[in-house]
């Protein structure tokens, strides 16, 4: 069966139909193709081109066919799409009453409608499981409290920090990962039902009716625009791609950190992989997958935009090339922030190492200068003053905190005795102690209020979970 044909004289070709077919991956549009169909058959009954009884016996075709797509009976076949295959079936057990219900739509904004309702779920349900993450980094910032680490640039040692003020970082990347979520769903939270092919239905539908069964907050403005439009999509995947790339980063710190040259970090052996030849290996082929799929869902928005960027208007087949990366996009977020849920929830931390390594790399420098500033000498000399420091360290083999106050008071002759306690590691930490700072009561307090909102906003979003499924 087509939706189409009646101008065509000649068979379509066998490899122009594979050529073009989608049911291969939009079937999982189904359930919502359903949703849509049951709404717009309620919808032709209320304008007069159904009746009761034939809107009750496509309801309960329609109906039929969700109990078959969930015990997973439902009878596909080698239709164009998701859209033919329930319309043929529909007119298999129905007849003239199933042929009915194309009318007043299009594939167009049907498309357009089970798209948003998927990707409306689906933003959902990765907010859940962005939270599981979050959950699994703010435990260990919880439990890790007090715990000094080198803070790096360029991958250098350059101050210390908490671990704990560490691992809230990237707490803050995945906050602002959901807020992305959540501004990409309200922004497909209308409906385009009506709209036709393009120029909008002569039958008088209820649009706003329909856009509220389905749970849609507004209806589409513009007939043109919204079967031509997939901002949306780009939206989410935007969306998926930043949370990608703010858990490859991550991935590559782990990557790092349980190599033994850092040992920082010791992933649970049910995160970590063998080799085939090497005995002692335990890989972090995890975090590395994770890292190299990131490069994947770039790439599927790179390809939504490229191939959007060319269209005119109204709708064009390139737009079923929307799909395919969008599913593969959600299928390969949602893999890796659980499994990356599990490999930082399970991770061991290693507190000695990653202290002694806060003392390397004169990470202190910084407040020795600052301690300078404060004894009246200007910052710019300051620095110079600390590097040459640094230099005479470097050429002694020993950290600032090992020079003698003669050494000191032979390039400044301002220094103290007192400078040896602003150059303890604990000082340099508990000195820090404004708003976003790494001093213990400040890292303390925004565990605290991370704790707080990861909480509203998980119960929150479960709200909103329940109420799509």
């Amino acid at each position: 069966m087509k939706l189409w044909g009646g101008r065509f004289e000649k068979e379509t070709e066998d490899k122009v139909l594979a050529f073009s077919e989608s049911l291969s991956f939009d079937k999982r549009l189904a359930p919502y193709d359903l949703q849509v169909s049951e709404v717009h058959a309620m919808a032709l009954e209320e304008c007069g081109v159904l009746t009761s009884e034939e809107r009750d016996r496509i309801m309960t075709a329609l109906m039929e066919m969700e109990e078959e797509l969930d015990k997973g009976t439902f009878p596909f076949s080698d239709d164009e799409d998701i859209h033919t295959a329930i319309e043929r079936i529909l007119v298999d057990r129905l007849g003239e009453i199933g042929a009915k219900l194309r009318t007043g739509r299009s594939r167009n904004d049907q498309v357009a409608a089970d798209l948003r309702l998927y990707l409306m779920d689906r933003s959902v349900q990765l907010c859940q499981r962005l939270m599981g993450l979050m959950d699994a980094i703010l435990g260990q910032a919880e439990n890790n409290l007090g715990i000094a680490m080198p803070g790096f640039t360029h991958l250098q040692p350059a101050q210390p920090v908490l671990l704990s003020h560490h691992l809230l970082a990237y707490f803050e990347m995945f906050k602002r990962d959901v807020g992305r979520l959540m501004e990409a769903r309200r922004r497909m939270d209308c409906c385009p039902l009506g709209s036709g092919a393009l120029a909008g239905v002569t039958f008088p539908l209820n649009r706003k009716g329909m856009a509220e069964e389905l749970g849609f907050m507004e209806v589409t403005a513009n007939s043109i625009d919204a079967v031509a439009d997939r901002d949306f999509a780009a939206d989410f995947l935007y969306a998926c791609s930043m949370t990608a790339v703010h858990i490859s980063r991550l991935a590559e710190e782990i990557v790092l950190w349980v190599t033994p040259r850092f040992g920082f970090l010791t992933l649970d052996e049910a995160y970590a992989t063998g080799s085939s030849i090497m005995p002692q290996k335990a890989n972090p082929d995890v975090a590395e997958l994770a890292r190299g799929k990131t490069g994947r869902i770039v790439g599927h928005l790179v390809a939504l935009l490229t191939m959007l960027k060319g269209l005119p208007l109204a709708y064009n087949r390139d737009l079923q090339e929307d799909k395919e990366g969008l599913f593969d996009a959600v299928d390969q977020v949602e893999g890796i922030v659980e499994v990356m849920a599990g490999a930082m929830a399970s991770a061991a931390f290693n507190s000695e190492q990653l202290r002694e390594a806060a003392v390397e790399g004169y990470s202190n420098s910084t407040d020795l200068a600052d301690y300078l500033v404060r004894k009246g000498v200007p910052f710019l000399e300051a620095h110079e003053i600390t590097g040459k420091l640094v230099r005479l360290c470097l050429d002694k083999e020993i950290g600032l905190e090992g020079l003698s106050l003669e050494d000191f008071q032979r390039l400044e002759p301002r220094i103290q005795e007192d400078v040896y306690q602003h150059l303890s590691i604990e000082e340099c930490i508990n000195a820090r102690s404004l708003p976003g700072g790494t001093a213990p009561d400040t890292v303390d307090e925004a565990v605290k209020d991370a704790r707080r909102w990861l909480e509203a906003e998980r119960e929150h979003w479960l709200a909103e979970f329940l109420h799509s499924t």
